[in-house]
This record gives structure tokens, C-alpha cells and sequence, in this order.
């Protein structure tokens, strides 16, 4: 569970997690911390997104904190990252553009014969909020010393094992490769 989660009865309090330090689901490799947190419960979403539980439509969101603790700016511009569950199958991040369009359409059955207008209610789709976006990681920079988190969007459902494996970190000043990143999400 991430420490810097708030409770879910601070409804009014803004969603602000800590320091890449403070989860236990974190590796350092070359002086750059990153710590992932799927928030993979119903408790855990409603702290970052309100009422919205994007499990509920089959988007598992990841909390990723990038500490950059060089003397350099890191480079994220060709970031990747991947969800890997102990069963081998490897899920890119969906972009949270995208994931805004998933679920909560239904469709329309078919009915073969004469058409016959039938009333029927519009259904908002329930991801296209704008915690989805505003809460995805988007920088594409880190100074030196300084942080950068968000969520990456996947479209599974969490299970135990998982990893979260990440490349394209790289130093603005050389092009230099930061060592790629493999953090285990199950909880410690």
C-alpha cells in the first residue's frame, strides 16, 4: 500500500503523493530513484480520482515517482513502460487520451426487421474525467534534484507478481542510458 496515500474519508483534500523515498516499491539505480504503487483498490482510486474506480472498467492505474538525484537533467522523451505479470504477458502503458475512450459506451444490440425508433438514455462515458489526464505522467524533463510522478494507464487486471518495467531514461547532457528499472507492485 503507498504510504503517502491519503484516507478516503479526506474527501476534500488534494491528491498529493510523497516522495519516491517513502514507498516500499522502489529501486535506485545510478543515483535515480523510481517508486510504482498500482492502486489497485477501490480505496486507493477514490484518493486520486474521486468517485471514479478505473478498475471498475478494467484500467489498472500506476503511480510512478521518478527522483532524480544527479547532478544532470534526465531525459524522458523515449520512456517506456510495461506492466509484466508472473504469467510473462507484457501490457504497454495505454495513453490516458486513450483510456478516456474505454469503457462505459454500451452497445446498441442489433434487431433485424423494420426500424422503430426506441428511446433510450445517453450514457456519459464514466473515464473520460479529467483527473485521468491531469493525473497521467507527463514529464518529459527532470532537473537536476528534482521529482516527477503520474500515472500510467494499463488495460489489466492486477495481479500478484507483477512488475512494472521501465526504459528510456536517459541524461540530457550525454544521451547516456540510466539503467533500466524492473519494480515489483506487490505490496511489501
Amino acid at each position: 500500500m503507498a504510504t503517502a496515500a491519503t484516507s478516503a474519508d479526506k474527501k476534500d483534500s488534494k491528491f498529493s503523493p510523497g516522495p519516491a523515498s517513502s514507498y516500499p516499491n522502489k529501486q535506485t539505480n545510478d543515483n535515480v530513484t523510481v517508486a510504482a504503487a498500482a492502486y489497485d483498490t477501490e480505496e486507493l482510486a477514490h484518493t486520486a480520482f474521486g468517485k471514479l474506480d478505473p478498475n471498475q472498467y478494467g484500467v489498472l492505474p500506476v503511480l510512478v515517482i521518478i527522483q532524480n538525484d544527479t547532478d544532470t537533467t534526465l531525459k524522458l522523451d523515449v520512456l517506456e513502460v510495461e506492466y509484466n505479470p508472473a504469467t510473462g504477458r507484457h501490457v504497454g502503458a495505454t495513453p490516458p487520451g486513450d483510456v478516456q475512450t474505454l469503457g462505459g459506451v454500451e452497445k446498441v444490440p442489433t434487431i433485424s426487421g423494420p426500424r422503430i425508433p426506441i428511446p433510450h438514455k445517453s450514457h456519459k462515458n464514466p473515464l473520460n474525467v479529467m483527473e485521468i489526464e491531469g493525473r497521467s505522467f507527463a514529464a518529459k524533463l527532470i532537473p537536476a534534484h528534482e521529482s516527477a510522478k503520474g500515472f500510467f494507464y494499463f488495460q489489466v487486471q492486477h495481479r500478484p507478481g507483477a512488475t512494472i518495467y521501465m526504459t528510456g531514461i536517459k541524461q540530457a547532457g550525454t544521451g547516456k542510458d540510466v539503467m533500466f528499472f524492473e519494480i515489483p507492485l506487490d505490496k511489501k
